[in-house]
């Protein structure tokens, strides 16, 4: 599957984000020919992490949220790490940057605790999705309906559990944006 000419931003939480989350997808993207964007607060560079609380690689953010829209982009990946989740949620523009990519119906793919993100951007009515296994009431609470699988498509929302699921997490995030908006609005998805 290609994504030749497709662009996917993925966000990046300054010492918070779980290096593994961030580092495969981006990874997935660009052997399948896509071009990824790092977004995050403010340029320079980000330091990831390992299991919320070892230093993990340093990546170059490429735009800041002041910078980007979605119409930028043919999808978004949102990873997790406990303290990246949580910064991300935490600010306005961030979250209005994940919520334009659901209005646009352009895929999104989150991991682990990314989906707290999604609860604050209120898209969760109505999905199906999973998460770390601790996000379940609060997925629920946000109106949408937590499945304990290594990997959940749902109209173009792509979500796993934790790093184990990477291989599988990966797969379908190239698979959504390949197929991209028009495919699944066709589908009636």
């Amino acid at each position: 599957m290609t994504l030749e000419g497709k662009t996917v931003a993925i966000l990046i939480a300054p010492r918070g984000t779980e290096e593994s989350e961030f580092s495969k997808p981006k990874q997935a993207i660009e052997d399948a020919g896509g071009k990824v964007t790092v977004v995050s607060f403010e340029t320079g560079k980000a330091r990831t992490v390992n299991s919320d609380l070892d230093e993990g690689g340093s990546y170059t953010i490429d735009k800041t949220f002041a910078e980007v829209k979605a119409d930028d982009f043919d999808g978004l990946v949102v990873p997790g790490g406990t303290v990246g989740a949580d910064k991300l949620r935490g600010s306005g523009e961030a979250i209005g940057f994940i919520r334009a990519f659901f209005d646009q119906k352009k895929p999104v793919a989150a991991i682990c605790h990314a989906p707290w993100t999604l609860i604050e951007a209120d898209v969760l009515k109505g999905r199906s999705l999973t998460s770390y296994p601790t996000l379940k009431v609060d997925i629920e609470n946000a109106g949408g309906t937590w499945i304990n699988e290594e990997v959940v498509v749902d109209n173009g929302l792509v979500t796993s559990r934790d790093p184990n699921d990477l291989p599988a997490f990966c797969a379908k995030l190239v698979e959504q944006v390949a197929a991209g908006v028009s495919a699944r609005i066709a589908a009636g998805n």
